[in-house]
């Protein structure tokens, strides 16, 4: 089993955690709280000491953290952390499998289950969707791929984490969708402040704007869905209605904020961005076409 030397219950299944920054903490302690048995190493091994009180075991070693569970959880700055960590102990991967729920390329997962394919070990890509407080609450999910199996095996330890949504065997899967998402949240973050940004230059303070701002940003999932019953359908029929919003309606007002934001004199990458889209889609004899229709220039650009 993984390297365990003996049956274990769901909630005594050890467990290692490997990066001890706020999200590989909150994670320990969610595994903590459902009775995992949790041993973990962190370069600065001073994030373990409140860990370490809680009841964790901290590792001297990556090689020791690594052989102290069958199922290893990695929570890193990125893929390469990965190998700098784990040089010195694939000698213990063997029979063992590994999570990395760090971010990095889905081409970069798929050469690190390869990678842990050679030492023997099996590997699971995952990318936590809710901020370090979230994790383990009702509210946090987490996105996982790779072998079926191996998630079937581990998905009740991973379960204490958050809801596990798996997505398929390819391990680049999780991390393109964790990387789509952030695509969406952090445009909306630099939108945000733009937003934020253009209000100020008339005297408001950034604690009235940003609540109306972000009531707004609430609601955009909703207008969203009321345009289409199954959002996304018509795009993947190759189909965009321009009943409602049009790309040269929409291209009119991305024009509009680019002049706003020429004369508040504020930086113009992002609504120039913005803008570009829409007048290639234009240019492309697509005024008249529903507002997705920029995609087609996402998808292949000049």
């Amino acid at each position: 089993m993984n390297g365990q030397q003996h049956p274990t219950t769901s909630h005594d299944t050890p467990v290692t955690v490997i990066g001890l920054g706020p999200m590989g903490q909150a994670m320990t302690r969610a595994l903590l709280a459902a009775g995992h048995p949790v041993t973990v190493w962190n370069r600065t091994a001073a994030r373990a000491d409140g860990l370490v009180a809680d009841g964790a075991t901290l590792a001297a070693t990556p090689r020791e953290a690594v052989g102290a569970s069958g199922l290893v959880i990695l929570s890193l700055t990125d893929y390469r952390a990965m190998y700098d960590v784990l040089d010195g102990a694939t000698a213990s991967l063997a029979g063992r499998t590994l999570v990395n729920l760090s971010s990095d390329t889905p081409d970069r997962t798929r050469e690190a289950a390869a990678w842990a394919a050679g030492h023997d070990a099996a590997f699971l890509t995952g990318g936590v969707m809710v901020p370090a407080p979230m994790v383990g609450t009702e509210a946090a999910h987490v996105y996982y791929s790779g072998p079926a199996a191996v998630m079937e095996e581990h998905r009740t330890a991973l379960a204490r984490l958050g809801a596990p949504r798996y997505l398929g065997e390819d391990p680049g899967l999780a991390q393109m969708m964790y990387q789509a998402q952030l695509a969406v949240f952090l445009t909306t973050l630099s939108g945000l402040m733009h937003a934020t940004a253009m209000l100020g230059t008339a005297g408001m303070k950034a604690a009235e704007a940003l609540p109306e701002l972000l009531s707004f940003t609430d609601s955009i999932g909703a207008m969203l869905r009321a345009g289409e019953k199954n959002p996304g359908a018509a795009l993947d029929a190759g189909e965009h209605p321009g009943d409602l919003s049009t790309v040269t309606m929409m291209g009119a007002t991305s024009d509009h904020i680019v002049e706003t934001s020429t004369s508040l004199g504020l930086d113009l990458a992002l609504p120039l961005a913005v803008r570009a889209h829409y007048r290639r889609a234009i240019e492309d004899g697509h005024g008249g076409d529903n507002w997705t229709r920029i995609i087609d220039g996402i998808r292949e650009p000049r």
